[in-house]
């Protein structure tokens, strides 16, 4: 639609807290003339982001049409938007959205969108984004409607989620980006980052992609931003676009962009696709054609399961998860002055540098020898000279972390640590040994920890004298990037252990479950049980090759043989022996996965380039015999006995105790395995697909929790 087209009304979405719209006029630089700036505020300090809902959008289009009739008139000579400090706009209100449930209050938001931002371009004056804070979403499509983008050189938080969530972003921004970055860059910036754990972008990446045209200090930002303006208007700097490149070059890149999209998700998640084919449209369509594209696409997935389903795992891990269930006053928490670590292999490492990057405190760790001593300095120094040539630290920061370090073979130098974490070999029996030395030279009130990732820590910490300090830390791997950590507990811990180590995983910058001391707490119960089901299917004489893409409707990151490669085969049959012994023949031992170990095989190949390292090796369908057989299962019988077996895992730890709530085993799923987030975690997904109430013979989640209402 044009600017002058009847304009669609504000849809209702519920409660809103409205982003206002406030106008004043600058006065250029070297009498270039008055420049109306718009600022979006919500009146609401820096804990409440400012969001884009109806109301919100509705008062921002009459501001700008306002402008839009002072323009013509001669008043002004350029329109600018900003917002109120360290935000520009976090996208759409996420939350009035959810609550969408008809087909024209979803296609009235879509449209509301268009009709505001696209006055952005018809203004009949130049018009210029401020980034002067976090732009996402709807809140970026805005500076993409803009002339010109200047950004603040502190911001971090530049990105396009929708495809993340289950949307598109659909205000604009598959039309425009390519148009602005090029077609490599809005491909990079619409799929990839979102699909990479939803990665944003910062001042100096978003000035290399071409999403800004320039950069400029914190410090007086806004009054660069006008002079730069200034600058723009008088001629003296001028800003070039990459332009549309040729029609088969474009449809090669749309193409190579969907055989990625195949190869990660085999058609499991509707949103990138969509996505995908507005871009695709996109070259050769007007505006008007496209938004209508991309109002019909938005309509549709406002209206889907996928993105409540992708709504509720957002806020349950954003949100929700700030007040992890079950811990303890806050207060009750030791300070952490210092972090001792047992072993200074990769683990243990990975742990050091996390902890000395984001506690800022000494670290001292305990190797048995020189060779291993030594072996973990070596470690340590290659992560943070990494850290430091990828631009991620400083090079004082590095210095600072190498510097607070300590790698010595006396275990009195964790004499002083205010909390101990033991990473050494999972054996029962030497943990228990490294406690039992512990004891005795710590202080009465240190917390011990146990980075175990199966081990009973109840039966780890019996013996001790003061078994209520010690607690587990479960950390995955890599420790940097996995946001989870499993903080367990026994039934002899005490509260101001474990509220010490709910601190600590916060103070890391990591989302905290609480679990019961259970076999395999919840990531590893759940991912093994997974593997058992193929594993069992594949001994049962399901071909290797059928079970390896069976699991693919659910969009998992990758297939289950690829999953045991990563984690390690021997580590995977350790985890896989232990909970067998403890839970019996729903994690059935594998003879063939043995014999493969065994032999020092690879499950999957050698990574080429090309991805083969992400499907499995059809030659070790040797080790498992031939296939076939009265037991053999096809894709979809191994698919719902794989889902069944995890429904059933879900209500026996529930009914144990693992969690209180079902929402924390979706925390648990999303951020420690992966689980995708348009599936909204695996309650959720149970309760859609019909398996907790046919097997468990109840709901996890009350309707419409993450699905659409039905009528």
């Amino acid at each position: 639609m044009s600017a002058t087209a009847p304009q669609p009304a504000a849809p209702s979405t519920g409660a809103e807290r409205v982003t206002h719209a406030l106008v004043r006029d600058v006065v250029l630089p070297d009498a270039a003339g008055v420049l109306a700036l718009v600022t979006l505020d919500n009146g609401l300090d820096h804990t409440r982001p400012t969001t884009l809902g109806p109301a919100g959008l509705a008062e921002l289009r009459a501001v700008l049409t306002a402008q839009q009739a002072r323009a013509a008139a001669g008043e002004i000579v350029a329109v600018a938007v900003t917002g109120k400090p360290w935000f520009l706009a976090a996208g759409a209100d996420l939350r009035g959205v959810g609550r969408i449930a008809t087909h024209e209050a979803a296609r009235g938001i879509a449209e509301l969108g268009h009709a505001t931002f696209r006055l952005l371009g018809e203004m009949g004056v130049p018009t210029f984004a401020y980034i002067n804070g976090v732009a996402l979403g709807g809140g970026l499509e805005l500076a993409l409607s803009c002339d010109h983008r200047t950004v603040s050189a502190d911001v971090t938080a530049m990105a396009l989620p929708e495809a993340h969530l289950g949307l598109v972003p659909g205000w604009g921004g598959c039309y425009l980006l390519p148009r602005i970055v090029g077609l490599p860059g809005a491909l990079e910036l619409i799929l990839t980052r979102p699909l990479a754990n939803n990665r944003m972008t910062d001042a100096s990446g978003a000035l290399e992609l071409g999403l800004v045209d320039v950069v400029l200090d914190t410090a007086d930002f806004l009054e660069r931003s006008v002079a730069w303006t200034a600058e723009v208007l008088a001629g003296r700097v001028t800003v070039t676009r990459p332009g549309l490149a040729a029609p088969d070059e474009w449809d090669d890149e749309i193409a190579a962009a969907r055989d990625r999209l195949d190869r990660r998700l085999h058609g499991a998640k509707r949103a990138p696709y969509r996505a995908l084919d507005l871009l695709a449209a996109a070259r050769g369509a007007d505006r008007d054609t496209a938004y209508a594209a991309e109002d019909e696409a938005l309509t549709d997935l406002i209206l889907s399961d996928e993105l409540r389903a992708g709504l509720y795992a957002f806020d349950l891990v954003t949100r929700k998860a700030r007040n992890p269930v079950g811990a303890p006053a806050q207060e009750l928490a030791r300070p952490v002055r210092s972090v001792g670590i047992v072993g200074a292999g990769l683990m243990a490492g990975q742990l050091a540098v996390l902890v000395a990057r984001r506690l800022r405190v000494p670290v001292m760790m305990r190797e048995i020898d020189d060779d291993r001593a030594a072996a973990g300095r070596t470690g340590i120094r290659t992560q943070v000279e990494s850290l430091a040539r990828k631009g991620r630290i400083s090079a004082a920061e590095a210095n600072r972390i190498l510097g607070s370090v300590t790698v010595s073979t006396d275990l009195a130098t964790l004499a002083g640590a205010d909390l101990v974490i033991e990473a050494v070999t999972e054996v029962l029996a030497l943990k228990q040994r490294v406690f039992a030395e512990l004891e005795d030279v710590i202080a009465p009130d240190a917390v011990l920890a146990t980075n175990t990732s199966a081990l009973s820590v109840t039966t780890m910490s019996a013996h001790l004298r003061h078994p209520g300090r010690v607690v587990g830390l479960h950390f995955f791997n890599p420790v940097a990037q996995m946001p989870l950590i499993e903080v367990v507990r026994t039934q002899l811990s005490d509260d101001a252990s474990v509220a010490t180590a709910f601190a600590t995983a916060t103070a890391l910058g990591k989302t905290a479950v609480g679990v019961a001391d259970r076999p395999g707490f919840v990531v590893n119960r759940m991912l093994l049980r997974m593997l058992a089901e193929v594993a069992r299917a594949v001994e049962n004489g399901t071909p290797v090759q059928v079970a390896d893409v069976a699991l693919r409707p659910l969009g998992l990151p990758m297939g289950p043989f690829a999953l045991i490669q990563l984690v390690g085969l021997p580590v995977a049959l350790h985890v896989l022996r232990s909970l067998h012994e403890d839970l019996g023949e729903r994690y059935p031992l594998s003879p063939g996965l043995e014999r493969l170990a065994a032999q020092g095989r690879r499950v999957v190949p050698e990574p080429d380039g090309h991805g083969a390292e992400l499907d499995v090796d059809p030659a070790i369908q040797s080790v498992f015999g031939e296939p076939g057989g009265a037991d053999a299962l096809d894709e979809a019988g191994l698919l719902d006995a794989v889902v069944a077996g995890l429904c059933e895992e879900v209500g026996l730890m529930l009914a144990e105790g693992v969690v209180a709530e079902p929402e924390q085993i979706d925390v648990c799923m999303v951020l420690g395995a992966g689980w995708p987030i348009h599936l909204g975690g695996i309650t959720p997904y149970l309760d859609r697909a019909g398996y907790s109430q046919r097997l468990l013979g109840r709901r996890l989640q009350p309707p419409g929790v993450a699905d659409v209402p039905r009528t």
